[in-house]
């Protein structure tokens, strides 16, 4: 009788050590699967607050560009800058997201693709 209760306590003692690395195991998978999906989520908050914060300032940058009042509809990095109240880096991201380009003179004018279309070398 004693063999017996010794033969199922090893039995329960195995099975449970089975068990208790399948729970960690699935564990381990879930709260992977939890923090990339975390990751990711946050991420995309971030995106969506970037692009809210910084349409104001490109629905201003286009209405500038469109303005005809201006030579060509270039306008100056200077001014782009000095009115949206941006750095010079930020305000020449947003222009290329809106679809502006930089004048191919070298002056520091920028103007909208749809106006200045980019004339290939055969051209």
């Amino acid at each position: 009788m004693d063999d017996l209760a010794q033969q199922i306590a090893r039995k329960v003692v195995e099975e449970t050590g089975y068990f208790t690395a399948i729970v960690g195991l699935i564990g381990v998978i879930v709260g992977a699967c939890l923090t990339i999906l975390g990751n990711i989520v946050m991420h995309w908050l971030k995106q969506k607050a970037e692009a809210k914060r910084d349409e104001p300032q490109k629905t201003l940058l286009r209405e500038m560009l469109e303005d005809q009042r201006f030579s060509g509809r270039w306008r100056k990095l200077e001014t782009l800058v000095h009115v949206i109240g941006a750095d010079e880096e930020t305000t020449k991201r947003l222009l290329l997201e809106i679809g502006a380009r930089g004048s191919e003179d070298k002056q520091d004018l920028w103007g909208l693709q749809k106006y200045h279309p980019f004339k290939g070398p055969s051209e």
